[in-house]
């Protein structure tokens, strides 16, 4: 069987600025389907179109479902105006209220030196009188844009937003606008963490190769 005819499928892809979450736009924007070219896959989740880095896309809707509302690790990078005091990681970690709720516990890492990231197409905005930080956020949880809106709310609006990991499938050896098949050790990985939703309804031959990265244009 064909790797990308396989029912099991899941592909991670490197989303860069710009490009929305979707396969289609009646505006005629940068969608999924200038990079991806694997029939019958969808996101598993959403980044926003200004945010970048790891999506996961699944041809199964279990797969799907378990990645969006389960409560694993989700790691991102994120540029803010200003440097976070304790007061501000603090609340970061213990909780934000937002409009729709309390958000759960976080983890925060202030970083002393800027992540390896390339370049991003738009450039960030800089103000010359304003300084800016990164950050590590890990959550467990996916709200609608949850990450600007906590950075924000704690007075550190967010400047760059890079999404580095879902549990154990991370960028590592990806480049923006380039997207990988997870090979049968990668998905085990994800059945553990996803519980049986995530695990193979067909048996894979025998030492079947992951298909190498992909980049079109």
């Amino acid at each position: 069987m064909n790797e990308l005819d396989d029912p099991d499928l899941v592909v991670r892809y490197w989303k860069p600025h710009g490009v929305l979450t979707a396969f289609t736009d009646r505006e005629g924007r940068a969608t999924l389907a200038d990079d991806i070219d694997v029939p019958d896959v969808y996101p598993a989740g959403r980044l926003d179109r200004d945010s970048e880095g790891l999506l996961v896309l699944a041809r199964s809707p279990a797969v799907r479902r378990a990645l969006t509302e389960g409560r694993h690790p989700r790691r991102y990078l994120v540029l803010v105006e200003r440097l976070p005091d304790d007061d501000a990681q603090r609340a970061l970690a213990t909780g934000v209220d937002l409009k729709d709720g309390r958000t759960r516990p976080a983890t925060v890492e202030l970083l002393t030196t800027p992540p390896d990231l390339p370049p991003r197409d738009v450039p960030v905005r800089v103000r010359a009188t304003v300084t800016d930080h990164w950050l590590r956020l890990t959550l467990t949880e996916g709200r609608n844009r949850q990450v600007r809106r906590m950075t924000a709310a704690v007075g550190h609006p967010t400047l760059r937003l890079v999404r580095e990991s879902i549990g154990p499938i991370t960028l590592d050896g990806l480049s923006p606008r380039s997207w990988e098949v997870l090979d049968r050790r990668e998905r085990e990985a994800l059945r553990d963490l996803t519980g049986r939703a995530a695990g193979s309804t067909s048996r894979p031959a025998p030492g079947r190769r992951r298909r190498g990265r992909r980049s079109r244009g």
